[in-house]
């Protein structure tokens, strides 16, 4: 296995955030056997093309959540493993509720562990904690964990939803956003409580009926939890009275009531022992025997004798039974398998009766409670939307900056900002006029009125375009880089990725990206690859993969340097190792 251990790099700040501490890949592509571990901070990995950097980021997507391609797996093997493991004392993610809901283990020392193992035929396994779970499972942890920039799906900030919230974020209206979010629940809970009653008159009509009918059925059993055993084991009973009087008849004649009687010939014998005594008086053991073997026969006698005594032949009691348990079984049926369970349908179904029964005032009730958040609610969505105006000049301002620091002169970042019509044309509406198109309408979503999508013109003259649409992947890291610097303060996703942030960059650009990482890289651990010196120098840990040919096999391998060993591969990035590259890579390290 190949280590990359960095235990000389203390960082006194490092426990400000969650990070990515571990990264096992396991057959995958040109991996054998690989373990990496990671730093807080700034994370640059760097090599030849073609060397396997790619693979690692392959890897953390895939523990991530996203599909796997079995011809990665590696030639030869029959199955590929990645492992991630996760410091996350500081994640701000409801984390452990998280897991709790979907019976995943709990976090030991604030590890969390992620595992992708998939198979060339197909099978196809994810654990978090050692818990088995669901892609979809591993994919939503991931979420909170990694951002990804570059040529990779794994952004969230194309995601119009994550675009707002990091608008609400830089303009601090989480709290604001909170209460709205808040009012459309309570919205939601009275409009189900209306639907439920609101319902045409012959809908009305039968379900009254159906629950009253329900209501008198059971409250007129008069049920008691047990008694069916109890009148079930009395019908078993009544229904062979006759054959239980008729054994136990029988029975009395063998003991007592025959001239050949077990205890009849019990006093015959009791006569023959007690003569035997009188010749032998040692034999009075088995007169005493004899008495008591006499005294059991007529305790049995008497207990039979009671027996038959109680058994009584009654046809009506047996039609009573038999119509209990008749009446029990169809309620059985109906409305539950056990009595309790009869008993709490009935009791439900009593509920319902009287909220049906109070229909009207139920219904005055919800109406006027709908139309008081109705109107917090267009309140509360109005002073959001105005929030949002006023910030976006802002945040386009922001962002247009560090993107000219990043060699796009004259580009221009924009916010689009929609606002759907319940918040734009209700204002004007009475409360009545209000709670009738804010009830109805299906558009009101948690996050407000307000649809937003942020735009990029990165050449003069021409328009602004959604971010989602713009084609060159190094346009996008660079542009992802500039809003991660903006909104580093703000943004809660711990590990940033960034992948060919330095395409088409050159020059002093390159150094900005370089620091722009490294600013980031204070409150969020980074992980950069990159092919520009300038970029890879401010780094607090470099990295570096290469290929090796062991045993006739091609194997990457990925080695943390020291401070010499930076020197060595800085100045090959710049070209190679004279004199002079040397001593650029020295000059950029200091």
């Amino acid at each position: 296995m190949f280590f990359a251990s960095a235990a000389n790099c203390v960082y006194l700040w490092w426990k400000n955030f969650a990070m990515l501490t571990t990264l096992r890949i396991k057959n995958l592509a040109l991996v054998s056997d690989l373990t990496l571990e990671l730093q807080p901070g700034c994370n640059v990995i760097t090599g030849e093309t073609g060397a396997g950097k790619s693979i690692i980021l392959g890897a953390l997507n895939l523990v991530l959540g996203e599909r796997a391609d079995r011809s990665l797996i590696r030639s030869g093997e029959e199955s590929c493993s990645v492992e991630a493991v996760f410091d996350v004392k500081k994640l701000h993610a409801p984390l452990k509720s998280f897991l709790d809901e979907n019976g995943l283990e709990p976090c030991e020392e604030n590890q969390l562990v992620l595992k992708r193992t998939f198979t060339a035929a197909g099978t196809n396994r994810q654990f978090v904690n050692g818990s088995a779970t669901t892609l979809a499972t591993l994919g939503s942890i991931g979420e909170w964990l990694v951002d990804m920039h570059g040529p990779h799906d794994h952004q969230s900030l194309l995601h119009a939803g994550k675009q707002l919230a990091i608008l609400d974020a830089f303009g601090g209206l989480e709290k604001l956003r909170a209460e709205f979010t808040e009012l459309v629940r309570r919205r939601s809970v009275l409009e189900i409580q209306k639907s439920a009653l609101i319902v045409d008159e012959k809908t009305y009509a039968q379900q009254f009926d159906l629950l009253r009918f329900q209501v008198q059925e059971i409250s007129t059993a008069r049920l008691q939890p047990g008694e069916d055993e109890v009148v079930e084991a009395e019908f078993h009973r009544a229904s062979n009275a006759a054959k239980l009087l008729q054994l136990s008849q029988a029975a009395l004649d063998v003991l007592s009531e025959s001239d050949s009687s077990l205890l009849t010939q019990s006093g015959a014998v009791g006569r023959v022992l007690a003569e035997l005594q009188r010749v032998d008086p040692g034999a009075a053991n088995l007169v005493e025997l004899h008495a008591q073997a006499s005294e059991t026969l007529r305790e049995l006698q008497s207990a039979v004798s009671h027996y038959a005594d109680k058994v009584e032949v009654d046809p009506a009691r047996l039609a009573e039974l038999e119509e209990r348990l008749n009446l029990l079984q169809t309620l059985k049926r109906k409305y539950g398998t056990t009595l309790p369970e009869i008993i709490a349908f009935g009791d439900e179904a009593k509920t319902k009766l009287q909220a049906l029964e109070s229909r009207d005032a139920e219904l005055a009730r919800i109406n006027s409670a709908l139309e008081k958040v109705g109107s917090e609610l267009l309140s509360v969505g109005k002073k959001l939307s105005a929030a949002r105006k006023k910030i976006i000049p802002q945040l386009a301002k922001a962002v247009t900056q560090q993107l000219d620091d990043l060699g796009f002169k004259q580009s221009q970042f924009d916010v689009a900002l929609k606002t759907d019509f319940v918040g734009a044309e209700v204002t004007s509406l009475k409360s009545n006029q209000h709670q009738r198109l804010l009830t109805s309408s299906p558009t009101i979503k948690n996050s407000g009125f307000d649809e937003i999508e942020f735009q990029f013109a990165p050449n003069p003259g021409e328009p602004a375009k959604p971010l989602r649409a713009i084609a060159s992947s190094g346009e996008m890291a660079r542009v992802m880089l500039a809003l991660k610097t903006v909104l580093a303060a703000e943004d809660e996703i711990p590990v940033l990725v960034f992948d060919e942030v330095d395409a088409n960059v050159g020059g002093e650009t390159a150094n900005t990206v370089g620091q722009k990482m490294k600013q980031i890289a204070v409150k969020r651990q980074v992980l950069c690859i990159t092919h520009l010196p300038q970029v890879a120098a401010p780094a607090d840990a470099h990295y570096v993969v290469t290929k090796q040919v062991t045993a006739g096999r091609t194997i990457s391998e990925i080695h943390l340097l020291e401070k010499k060993e930076r020197v060595t591969e800085l100045a090959r990035m710049l070209g190679g190792q004279s004199e002079a590259a040397r001593k650029h890579a020295e000059a950029l390290l200091k």
